[in-house]
């Protein structure tokens, strides 16, 4: 065999090496060892708990005797607990507030933070200041602020009135919405600062081109670009007002009376106030589910679980 031949057989080896490299066909794929650490630390802090929580949730169990297996007893009296009821439709109410109120800003503030505006660095750094501060923190900031005696509304009666905004239901919801707007916007806005950035600006060339200003821009690129991103801020939203809690405990304390005792914050009254940890499984029980029933019903209803890239075939 010629030297020419061999050359040109060795080529043909390369060629159909590198294609069955490229068709993952020959190529050692990671077993099953590469998911064991995920799947152990899912069990063990997931899982586990999860089927400990629905066993409680069948019990009586005052946190220190051996619990007692009860049958349905815990589900029969929140069923019928008017408080219970009351907490759900709260934590819905919320939920969709916070997402109705929380998306637009986010966006918006979002998309600004990803141009190139003179001082954007400044300001999105201090934009992004609640990131850096616990929960705990930004609610008892807010409610020194608030308070109706020595805060900024006891300086403001023309606009606040007698200053007690955590003094009725609405007013009390109406704090809560905003805190919880202040705290969590600013995450939500690091989202679509991503999605922005990560728009082709061919397309806004083209767009520019055809004579769109900024404005059509936005609504007929920036938006529909963002979808994924925007389902995924909308999931990260819903479940965040479902298990809403300390917020709760520190501005309001479920209060007035019980106008903002949302179900987190009626769980960890069953549970550690009233010493009835079957109850309070039961409530923590009700909250898992319903929160993946509705994230759920958000990726398919938006048909998230379909899609791919929205830049495909640039």
């Amino acid at each position: 065999m010629s030297a020419l031949s061999i050359a040109a057989e060795s080529g043909r080896r390369r060629l159909r090496l590198r294609a069955r490299r490229g068709s993952g066909v020959g190529v050692t794929r990671p077993g099953l060892a590469w998911a064991v650490p995920a799947t152990v630390f899912f069990l063990l802090f997931a899982l586990v708990p999860l089927v400990l929580v629905a066993v409680l949730s069948f019990t009586s169990w005052d946190g220190v005797d051996a619990p007692r297996f009860n049958g349905f007893a815990n589900w029969t009296k929140l069923i019928h607990d008017p408080v219970m009821t009351q907490s759900v439709w709260l934590t819905l109410l919320l939920t969709v507030l916070g997402v109705v109120v929380q998306t637009p800003v986010s966006i918006l503030l979002g998309v600004w933070a990803a141009g190139h505006q003179r001082n954007r660095a400044v300001l999105s750094a201090i934009f992004f200041v609640p990131l850096l501060l616990s929960a705990t923190a930004i609610s008892v900031v807010w409610r020194a602020i608030l308070d109706p005696n020595f805060g900024v509304p006891s300086q403001l009666t023309w606009l606040f009135g007698d200053g007690n905004l955590m003094g009725s239901q609405s007013g009390a919801i109406a704090v809560l919405t905003f805190v919880g707007m202040w705290q969590w916007t600013p995450m939500h806005a690091l989202l679509y600062q991503g999605g922005a950035r990560a728009i082709p600006q061919v397309l806004y060339q083209a767009a520019a081109i055809d004579g769109a200003g900024t404005v059509r821009q936005f609504f007929h690129i920036t938006l529909p670009q963002l979808r994924n991103t925007m389902i995924t801020s909308v999931i990260l939203m819903t479940v965040g007002g479902l298990t809403t809690f300390d917020t709760v405990l520190i501005l309001t304390q479920g209060g007035p009376g019980t106008d903002t005792t949302v179900s987190a914050f009626y769980m960890y009254q069953q549970a550690f106030k009233s010493f009835d940890f079957g109850s309070g499984s039961a409530v923590a029980l009700v909250l898992v589910v319903v929160a993946t029933l509705i994230s759920l019903a958000v990726v398919r209803l938006s048909g998230y679980d379909k899609m791919r890239s929205t830049t495909e075939g640039l």
